[in-house]
């Protein structure tokens, strides 16, 4: 049982009447020794019923349901919604739950946010008249083209600012794509394992949706040869394959690229965390090399700077352009000027990459430090390789293929893992494991004590 199942009790007794305004609530240790979990879990459970307003902490004389709480019976008589996919219920409630190990998330308790505030302050302060207007549909142009001059610097790509479009995260911008480019019939490959959000998008379009396996050079070209030479679009993770953080080869980089004019086929390069890499120099991206101009490179700032700012980017050939352009007139709203303008002006006074230089050298240690906790703790069940970079380590099992039932244990304990085979769409082939954010685990002592929570009940398991 996890805090989410003790909350939904509470509230359904609530709502019910079982638990009436300023009737005493059991104490968390009573609760906990009778439900069989531990304390954290129902901690958990109370600290949000209580920023929710049903219940109110009153120190030693206990936890009381809110007596000034009143219940609306109409609305509770609605049918709740659910999520009907067990496996998108799992993902989304790890993504909008923080915890420990949360994936995908930069360390925000390192983030220069006082500068963030004083660029905030002269970009409020400097609108105008004209900002107020509809914002440009392809984005902020100096925020394109300081993402141009970015992308020239730090990762290789030639481009100019009339190539890069601004939206509002990954999603928005494999959506464009789509809309810009490819019928439901024409042939889509994505990686297996691959990106779980970007795998359901795809299925939930209607799309001629097939699979290259990866292994450890990356996708598979020679599959992709093999059985897809028909393909229109082919989307990859070339710096660190989501999930498994391993990088495209370069021969492979260039076979692909080959492949790709031969075929004239369409390569969709998710550089989502390529920044951070930690053992040897900054590997360039796939489009660096793109001498025929066949990739499209997406780029994303929820995993640089914070993911509340919704903002990402597409990097589009220059043939494109005009399709689009016309797609986007079509499809996206733009994003708010404002958030554009303080995210320009953080990147061309040099606080972006000065960011960045710190954050890699914080990674570093503290992928170190958790995998280090990790073996520690659970070195005879798991494997846990590092590769050149990435924002989360992979576990991978010793035996058995139990990692969805592991992971819901380790989600009762706000361990915020993702069971592996969960990035699988089909059945074989399957490896199965954790999936484990570290960027935001602060000291060494903090993983092993998170880690011990489910000890127990892992060692039952496994």
């Amino acid at each position: 049982m996890g805090y989410k199942d003790i909350y939904d009790r509470f509230i359904s007794a609530i709502h019910r009447g079982d638990l009436k305004p300023g009737e005493r609530a059991p104490s968390i240790r009573s609760l906990a020794q009778e439900l069989g979990v531990a304390k954290k879990t129902v901690e958990s459970a109370y600290d949000i019923l209580i920023g929710e307003g049903y219940l109110v902490s009153r120190g030693p004389r206990g936890t009381v349901v809110n007596p000034d709480l009143v219940i609306d019976s109409a609305y509770w008589n609605q049918s709740p919604t659910r999520l009907e996919d067990p496996d998108l219920r799992t993902v989304v409630d790890l993504r909008d739950t923080r915890g420990f190990f949360q994936l995908g998330i930069p360390s925000l308790d390192e983030f220069p946010y006082k500068k963030w505030l004083l660029l905030s302050g002269k970009a409020v302060r400097s609108m105008t008249y004209e900002d107020m207007n509809y914002p440009p549909v392809m984005g902020h142009l100096p925020l394109r083209q300081a993402i141009a001059n970015y992308l020239s610097i730090s990762r290789g790509v030639n481009c100019t600012a009339d190539q890069v479009f601004i939206t509002n995260g990954y999603n928005s911008s494999l959506r464009l794509i789509l809309e810009a480019m490819a019928s439901s019939s024409d042939k889509v490959v994505f990686e297996e394992p691959g990106y779980f959000f970007g795998q359901k998008l795809l299925e939930r379009r209607g799309q001629n949706l097939h699979y290259a396996p990866v292994d450890s050079e990356g996708v598979n070209v020679d599959f992709l040869e093999t059985h897809h030479n028909d393909a229109k679009l082919v989307i990859i993770t070339p710096s660190h394959q989501s999930p498994l953080t391993v990088s495209l080869s370069l021969p492979r980089r260039h076979q692909l690229l080959n492949w790709a004019q031969e075929r004239r086929a369409w390569v969709i390069e998710d550089d989502y965390d390529g920044e951070f890499h930690f053992s040897r120099k900054n590997i360039p991206s796939l489009k660096s090399l793109d001498v025929f101009d066949r990739v499209i490179y997406v780029g994303t700032f929820s995993k640089t700077i914070m993911p509340s700012l919704r903002t990402a980017y597409v990097v589009i050939p220059k043939a494109l352009i005009p399709q689009f352009y016309e797609t986007a007139e079509i499809v996206e709203t733009g994003l708010p000027l404002l958030p554009q303008r303080i995210l320009e002006s953080f990147i061309s006074s040099g606080a972006f990459f000065k960011h960045l230089k710190r954050m890699r050298s914080l990674y570093e240690s503290r992928r170190r430090m958790v995998r280090d906790a990790f073996i520690e703790i659970y070195g005879d069940f798991f494997d846990m390789p590092l590769q050149n970079g990435g924002m989360h380590i992979v576990a991978f099992l010793k035996h058995g293929a139990q990692d969805r039932e592991l992971c819901h244990i380790w989600q009762s304990h706000n361990l915020q893992v993702l069971p592996l085979s969960m990035c699988y769409a089909q059945k074989k082939h399957r490896k199965y494991g954790l999936v484990i954010g570290y960027t935001n685990i602060k000291s060494k002592q903090e993983a092993i004590s998170a880690l011990r929570l489910p000890y127990q009940q892992t060692l039952e398991l496994l």
